[in-house]
Order: structure tokens, then sequence, then C-alpha cells
């Protein structure tokens, strides 16, 4: 039961870091293409945001790499229906279809999943070897 809780935080974590990022990038105009800025900064976003949240997780949990990338994936793409479109897209014109339909929204869950399996190696790793009395399965 902790360790579901602690990974639906941790996915909550990386879900309000890559929606900072998203509102960010709409403030701050760097390029013309204000929808290709947001994706080049979410696609660099999202790492520092999957390694946190594998971070956090870890330092109290013990899960297999897929079903904590599962969770985060799962967390992200439900609290973007319950919570991104409705306040932020649908108010500025978008819609449910094209926010979900977008090849970029799938890119970028590829990316998290990949970059959670990756990273919680690489914590598991770094847990077992200087946290004492941690056995990570």
């Amino acid at each position: 039961m902790k360790n579901s809780i602690l990974s639906l935080l941790g996915g909550i974590v990386v879900w309000l870091m890559g929606v900072s990022i998203y509102l960010i990038s709409y403030y701050i105009q760097i390029l013309e293409n204000q929808e290709l800025q947001t994706n080049i900064l979410l696609v660099i976003g999202i790492i520092p945001s999957a390694l946190t949240g594998t971070y956090l997780f870890y330092r109290n949990g013990k899960m297999k790499p897929t079903y904590l990338a599962l969770t985060f994936v799962l967390v992200a793409a439900s609290l973007d229906a319950l919570i991104t479109v409705p306040v932020f897209v649908i108010p500025s014109g978008g819609s449910y279809a094209e926010f979900f339909s977008d090849p970029m929204f799938y890119t970028i869950l590829l990316e998290l999943f990949i970059l959670t399996i990756y990273s919680t190696t690489y914590s598991k790793t770094y847990f077992a070897k200087h946290i004492k009395n941690k056995k990570v399965s």
C-alpha cells in the first residue's frame, strides 16, 4: 500500500513539473512557433522530472522499474485528461481530440516511460550501495 501511494505521489510530482514547464514555455517567447517551442522544452524538461520522481520514490519505496514507469505514465496522462486539458488547453482554443491526437504527447509519454526505467536501474543500484539496511528488489 505504501509503495502504491508513493508511486502515485511521484507521478503527481512528475506531472506537476511537466505542466509547469508547459505553462512557463508559453510566457517565454524564443521561437516564432509557440507549439514547437513548448514541445522542445517539454522533451528536455521531462528528463529532470522523471529523475526527480524516481529519486523521490526510491528514497522510501520499492517497486519494479516497469511498474513505476507505467504508474508515472498513467498518472501523467490521467491528470492531463482531468486537469491540463480542461483548465489550460480548452480555454486557449484547443480540445481533447487535438491534445490527445498530437504525436508529441505520445512521444513525451514514451520518453517518460523509458527515462523512468533507466533512472530506476541506476537509482536502485545507488541506493543499494549507499543506504544501509535497504533491500532493493
